[in-house]
């Protein structure tokens, strides 16, 4: 579509998906001479094109007053009081900031009257400046008793990559927040834990596409924000469940020839308990779930074509048996109106044994070259505790917070590796031990004005990750010698942030700046025979962040942002230690990695009428410095290769692309959403050198191709109190690195059924029918090509019950 018809679509058929309905002022009367309060004067709000009384209040005994719930529009606003003149002001809602304050109002003995002052206000959390999309997870019935990834699955415009990484708008580099704070369970920039969070227990998830400065810089491509449920009611109250699953029904490709293979129609239970107490000044609050499972995280084909005409497949499948168990709690305690304290803590532990046989089979006579007995036995923990405390002033919204927070993340990692073949027998046997600690301490300042709010705000973050890494070798060990046997990394990181908000009645702008100072080591251990040094560097960015509304009319808003973020490598990225799932497709990472720059720039836009909505956006981004996975051999071994994938940069990239989501109430039984997200990936080419396991060079080519992915979403309401939901999902070919990621698709089914005068749920869900969501790669590597295959457990089944007190 030319760009002039694309601009044409965008500013006449969108806007206003999340509208704010309501808004409140807040303000305080004075005598203009003596300065002295004015109590119980009062205020009265009138629609401005009638003069037709709306509501009103009288002020409190410090002349203060707060007019909660007004309905979004236009308002001429009279303050009173016997014996003074009165005074007016314009009020002009139009969705943006929920509560803003028109601060210290003079009225005057004498017959002078106030000037005319304009107010615009607007919820940022409903999205009214375009930057938000929040998700309820109440009525995603398809992955009922499922995690947050499977929930995110059917989300407009959310993807992901074959490591199980969400992927906005073509990009993995994506922060996860649990209730606005990092932690270790969701992880530091790597995602790590979204497929174990479960979904019942999480009241919605927000997408920011274009974050304000008051969030860290940190993932360009966006923001998830999972929003855990929290009861308000006064008393005990809260539910239990039971889920029953069966995973990986059918096989989409079969078993290389060995006496294992992969596992299938894998057995799930999870029990879960979420509990809320609710008296006085405090509130206690505790969600639990228990996961005890046969699963397939994993299904790994590869097969690689050498130039000098040898074809080699092999598999191999996390045939996985896993326990695991996450709490989450803490306490609410208000000591007063305007203060209140939250303690929380959370523990998430997890022990999984994967094991698997993998087979290097030669496909020009079908000869199997070798053979591993392998079996990873690994335990995790997640810890985080946390003190917020929030302060609010008397003027409404005008408040001030602070966040002391610890988490704690352990990996301990076994792999054993038995091979049994003809070019060896040997036992090998690696085991990573890791540590995280990091410490954040930060404060918030928010404080409303009478065209908009002004924010502020500091923060200390203090990161340690020491690793242990212990080696028994075997006969003719395929372990590569001379790794060191410790590794130490750490980051601290300061920042500070100022966000301004000026809305008038036809624009508004918001500006922010955040100022970021991070200082970043990773010694080696002096055995490490590949990197020849430690690496230590600091850097000082800023990242401006920009928006700017023009409102069209009542219902139609057009939004341009700008925004310049960064994505610093974490851990897992620089780990000098191979992980030897694939013995001869090893992943390792790089300790030299630098962080990834990126400049966004879009143009959205929303339009709604009575049963249905449509938002656009247009958006392009520019980075450099990206980091990815090389692919790329080790000629070394006499008797054959291995095929490294390192983490490196790999200079620049650019996306250009539209987003549409669309809603629609056909009936009031039946309702339908779509989403499309196309665009154009551009990859610049780019040459490198590669220092593991010995020095040499990589080239990739530059490559642009035109993707898309599309959702379809069909929500039904049927007799007998059973609702069902319907999921289609298209991600196209995409060009990556040395290749291209295939097509692939997946339906989705659900049914929910409320029972006991709607306090019980009966749940059924369906992922992946079809079994065709599996990811698919063809390669091109120096002196090989490769079709990767990862037919992951996604074909599930789940029955659930749960019981509201």
């Amino acid at each position: 579509m030319p760009e002039k018809l694309v601009l044409r679509f965008l500013f006449f058929i969108t806007t206003n998906l999340f509208a704010q309905e309501t808004v409140s002022v807040s303000g305080q009367l004075l005598d203009a001479e003596t300065k002295e309060t004015l109590a119980f004067a009062n205020v009265a709000v009138h629609s401005f094109e009638d003069n037709v009384l709306v509501t009103g209040t009288i002020t409190d005994a410090d002349g203060r007053f707060e007019i909660p719930e007004i309905a979004v529009g236009k308002y001429e606003l009279y303050f009173s009081f016997i014996g003074y003149t009165g005074a007016q002001q314009t009020l002009i809602a139009g969705g943006l900031n929920s509560i803003f304050d028109l601060g210290k109002i003079e009225l005057a003995p004498s017959a002078e009257a106030l000037e005319e002052v304009e107010v615009v206000g607007q919820e940022a959390t409903t999205n009214s400046d375009l930057n938000k999309k929040s998700f309820s997870l109440e009525n995603n019935i398809a992955q009922s008793g499922g995690s947050v990834l499977d929930a995110m699955k059917t989300m407009p415009g959310v993807a992901f990559d074959q490591e199980g990484k969400v992927v906005l708008r073509g990009s993995d580099k994506v922060v996860v927040l649990i209730d606005g704070k990092q932690s270790s369970l969701t992880g530091f920039g790597n995602q790590k834990g979204l497929a174990n969070i479960p979904a019942s227990n999480i009241e919605k998830i927000e997408i920011i596409n274009n974050p304000s400065s008051k969030y860290d810089a940190n993932g360009f491509a966006g923001i998830v924000n999972i929003v855990y449920k929290k009861e308000k009611q006064t008393g005990l109250n809260g539910d239990i469940g039971l889920s029953f699953g069966l995973g990986a029904l059918g096989k989409r490709k079969a078993d290389t020839k060995t006496d294992l293979g992969s596992f299938s129609v894998n057995p799930k239970l999870i029990p879960s308990i979420n509990l809320n107490f609710k008296k006085d000044k405090v509130n206690y609050f505790l969600q639990s779930e228990f996961i005890v499972q046969e699963a397939l995280p994993n299904n790994e084909f590869t097969t690689r074509n050498y130039d000098d005409g040898r074809n080699i497949i092999s598999q191999v499948p996390e045939n996985r048996k896993q326990f695991r168990s996450i709490i989450n709690g803490g306490i609410d305690y208000d000591p007063d109106e305007n203060n209140s304290f939250t303690f929380s803590a959370l523990y998430d532990r997890e022990k999984h044994i994967d094991t698997a046989q993998v087979a290097f089979i030669n496909l020009d006579n079908d000869i199997r070259n070798r053979f591993y007995n392998w079996q990873e036995e690994e335990v995790t923990r997640y810890i985080n505790g946390a003190v917020n405390y929030r302060h609010t002033f008397e003027q409404a919204g005008h408040t001030l917070s602070a966040n002391a927070q610890y988490t704690q993340g352990l990996e301990d990692e076994t792999y054993s590796l038995n091979d049994s073949s003809a070019v060896r027998i040997g036992r090998d046997k690696t085991n990573i031990r890791a540590i995280e600690n990091t410490t954040s301490l930060s404060s918030d300042y928010v404080r409303p004005l009478k065209n908009g709010r002004i924010e502020l705000g500091a923060k200390l973050r203090i990161r340690r990750l020491p690793v242990e890494y212990t080696i028994t070798p075997g006969n003719n060990s395929i372990i590569y010698p001379g790794l060191g046997t410790f590794s130490d990394w750490g980051e601290n990181l300061f920042a500070g942030y100022a966000n301004y908000l000026l809305e008038k009645e036809k624009y508004d702008i918001e500006a922010g700046l955040r100022a970021e100072q991070t200082d970043v080591f990773y010694d080696l251990d002096a055995l490490n025979n590949y990197y020849p040094n430690n690496d230590n560097y600091d850097y000082f960015e800023l990242f401006p962040s920009v928006r700017f509304t023009y409102k069209l009319n009542k219902t139609n808003k057009l939004s341009a942002f700008y925004n310049r973020r960064i994505d610093r490598p974490g851990e897992p990225e620089l780990r000098i230690f191979p992980k030897y799932d694939d013995p001869e497709l090893l992943k390792v990472g790089n300790p030299y990695l630098r962080p990834q720059f990126t400049d966004a720039i879009e143009l959205a836009h929303k339009y709604s009428w009575g049963t249905g909505t449509i938002f656009s956006a247009i958006y392009h981004r520019m980075i450099q410095d990206q980091y990815m996975r090389i692919f790329s051999i080790d000629d070394s071994n006499p008797d054959y290769d291995i095929v490294n994938r390192i983490y490196q940069n790999t200079g620049s990239a650019m996306n250009t692309g539209l987003e549409l989501l669309f809603s629609q109430d056909i009936t009031n039984t039946f309702k339908v959403s779509a989403s499309f997200n196309g665009y154009r990936n551009s990859i610049d080419a780019y040459q490198g050198i590669l220092l593991f396991p010995f020095e040499r060079s990589f080239s990739i080519g530059k490559s642009t191709d035109d993707v898309w992915n599309a959702k379809l979403t069909s929500e039904f309401v049927l007799p007998w109190e059973v609702s069902a939901q319907l999921t289609g999902v298209y991600y196209s070919n995409m060009n990556i690195p040395q290749g291209e990621q295939l097509a692939r698709s997946s339906v989705d089914f659900g049914l929910k059924k409320t029972i006991w005068i709607a306090k019980g749920e009966l749940t059924l869900a369906a992922t992946d029918i079809f079994n065709t969501f599996g990811i698919r790669q063809e390669l091109d590597g120096e002196g090989f090509d490769a079709f990767y295959e990862n037919y992951y457990e996604t074909q599930i089944i789940r029955a659930g019950f749960k019981y509201r007190f």
